[in-house]
């Protein structure tokens, strides 16, 4: 069955998710769904209070692509992508120098710990919904549900079996995709900043 995950963005800076030539990319932080997530599957980002007060949409991807085991930052394929921030030498990743975002002491929060890096999974999605700065929250009092679990949405990692919540995303998802044909409605809230970490106390809710 398709997962669908939800969280909330601590920061929406355009390094996570990072938009770029019509791919919508997951390559630092999240790392639980990062390493959980499979074609097919669905991810919806939510504004934290601290972004934005309302808790807006701020992205729906599914995702179509995953790069695994740092296969992300070898090659020439993503390495003009701004999340593309880590370099590999001599079987060590390093965070590369001019980056836009995070910095070396965010690589292990990341990748996960040298030699394996069991965290240096990447997700990709040609098939998404972008509005950053300009999400709205019309869902709350469309989805009840959703508002709900959106609001509450604490700390730590839960697995949500009700299928009320479930049949509630993919409605939101699917009048998305009905309400929007392009895949970017919008800019970042902010301008990059580095040293920022994109890191989410609630990392990763299934549903």
């Amino acid at each position: 069955m398709t997962k669908i995950y939800y969280y909330k963005l601590t920061a929406d800076d355009g390094g996570a998710p990072c938009v770029q030539d019509g791919l919508l990319s997951l390559a630092i932080c999240k790392p639980m769904i990062r390493s959980k997530a499979e074609r097919g599957d669905l991810i919806f980002g939510f504004a934290a209070n601290s972004v934005h007060r309302d808790n807006r949409l701020i992205y729906v991807a599914r995702v179509t692509d995953t790069v695994k085991g740092g296969a992300y930052y070898v090659g020439r394929r993503f390495a003009r992508r701004g999340d593309c921030v880590y370099v590999r030498r001599g079987g060590r990743f390093f965070w590369r120098q001019g980056s836009l975002y995070h910095g070396p002491e965010h690589l292990r929060h990341d990748l996960g710990e040298h030699p394996r890096y069991p965290k240096a999974d990447v997700l990709l999605s040609a098939d998404f919904r972008y509005f950053g700065a300009n999400g709205n929250s019309e869902y709350k009092s469309r989805y009840p549900r959703i508002k709900e679990a959106v609001e509450r949405l604490g700390q730590g990692f839960r697995v949500w079996h009700k299928d009320a919540l479930r049949q509630e995303l993919q409605r939101l998802k699917d009048d998305v995709w009905e309400e929007f044909e392009g895949k970017i409605a919008g800019e970042p809230t902010t301008r990059p900043r580095l040293g920022v970490c994109h890191r989410s106390r609630s990392c990763g809710v299934i549903a």
